[in-house]
């Protein structure tokens, strides 16, 4: 058996079929480390992105999916120790993103460029898919059954025999290989029919239990009178609850609770009433207007966000704003990020825009960036077009000369629907001129 590290070169390059490789191969693999510990589509994108730059660096440069595929071989707990890795220059090249995972494992960066060289990568990854495909589903959790353990037998009890079972009578003459043959099972005589109609049976798993009496009953506090926050005594009520709740509608959700109105329930008139007759409404839509311009602020103009941060619904956060008279400050606010989105120099962060697809339809501009983002791409592969082989270099090149991740430039590509006519149009896809 040769040192740690020895390649066996007579490995195909690339292999059509999991059977061609031997048993004992595919056997030592299944319990080597190349095992996922996660799906490729948990992989966060900064480290996909930073392990793909760093084959580009190593002179092995992959697709997006070979990165996740390779990067699914570990945890998440070592996301770090990639990011450490691809922080530095490669020690030797070629590395593949299955090399990075193998060197991360300790193997020496030298030996995992031979091993790059020889197609040793592309026999695991192959072996990797392969042994996804046949790994047993997860079984079903247990159901939680209390379990009763049987009692020790007492002193000078003997423990009782479990009964065995009884075998079935052999038949006189009965060869061997009748007695191994499948038995056929008689048909079950159907059990006689009756007039019994199972709608009209009693519901007992659904009758109405009678209600707990004597001390078992529990009913609900009694609610105060709408009248006692009226009351100078109330005025110091109120203000304590403003100082734990940044709108009205919370306040009444708090205060619905432990106050009953004129009608019933209590209303949200009826609070902003006693409100202004303390003289505390003025504090109320102060707070109001401070937290919601600043929810605005902080969401970067998503009302669907601010509402959700808020504890309010959309017709509630339309309501509040016009009861303040801050409806025209809010647009103004939408519109700065509008024009903040559609005017983005860089072009990371337009294809970064691109995949929050909800937060550009909060702000009514996805159709407008989308097609602002196909045209301006269209004109930057225009010119790298001719050189490009595959779309994946294509991208490479573009993300290369204007600072770009290339998995954002590919998939902002797929996303457009641009993608397709371009594979048309790289070299590997034009047909050859004859002499």
């Amino acid at each position: 058996m040769g040192p740690v590290g020895f390649i066996d070169t007579r490995l195909p390059a690339k292999i059509e079929a999991p059977g061609l490789v031997n048993e004992h191969f595919s056997a030592t693999f299944m319990n080597s480390h190349w095992q996922r510990q996660r799906q490729p589509d948990d992989v966060p994108t900064p480290v996909a992105v930073a392990v793909s730059d760093f084959c580009r660096r190593a002179k092995s440069p992959a697709t997006p999916t070979e990165v996740r595929e390779a990067l699914a071989l570990l945890s998440e707990a070592d996301d770090f120790r990639v990011r450490t890795l691809t922080d530095s220059e490669p020690a030797a090249t070629p590395l593949g993103p299955f090399a990075v995972v193998d060197v991360l494992q300790g193997t020496e960066p030298s030996l995992a460029a031979v091993r790059q060289g020889c197609g040793y990568y592309e026999v695991v990854q192959a072996l990797a898919r392969v042994h996804e495909e046949k790994r047993p589903p997860a079984p079903a959790p247990a159901p939680e059954i209390p379990s009763f353990a049987t009692p020790a037998p007492r002193a000078g009890v003997p423990a009782p025999v479990p009964a065995k079972p009884e075998k079935a009578p052999k038949t006189a003459g009965e060869t061997l290989q009748q007695r191994i043959a499948p038995r056929k099972r008689t048909a079950e005589l159907a059990p006689p029919e009756s007039d019994y109609d199972e709608a009209e049976a009693p519901s007992f798993l659904k009758r109405d239990l009678p209600k707990p009496r004597g001390r078992f009953t529990r009913l609900d506090a009694p609610k105060t009178s709408l009248q006692e926050l009226t009351r100078s005594s109330g005025k110091e009520t109120l203000e304590a609850a403003l100082e734990s709740h940044e709108h009205r509608f919370a306040l009444l959700k708090s205060f619905a609770q432990q106050y009953s109105g004129a009608r019933g329930e209590l209303s949200l008139a009826e609070l902003e009433g006693v409100l202004r007759s303390h003289g505390l409404m003025e504090a109320m839509e102060t707070r109001e207007r401070t937290a919601i311009l600043a929810a605005f602020t902080d969401q970067r103009g998503a009302a669907g966000r601010v509402s959700w941060a808020l504890g309010l619904s959309p017709s509630e956060l339309n309501q509040l704003e016009a009861k303040l008279g801050i409806s025209r400050e809010v647009e103004e606010l939408r519109e700065r990020f509008r024009r903040e989105a559609l005017t983005a120099r860089n072009l990371t962060q337009r294809l970064d825009l691109l995949g929050r697809e909800k937060y550009l339809a909060d702000l009514g501009i996805k159709k407008r960036f989308t097609d602002m983002l196909r045209r301006e791409l269209e004109v930057l592969v225009r010119d790298e077009l001719p050189g490009a082989k595959t779309l994946a270099q294509l991208a490479e090149t573009v993300a290369r000369k204007h600072g770009a991740p290339s998995e954002l430039v590919l998939r902002a590509l797929e996303r457009l629907g641009v993608a397709e006519e371009l594979r048309k149009r790289t070299s590997d896809n034009s047909p050859h001129s004859t002499p």
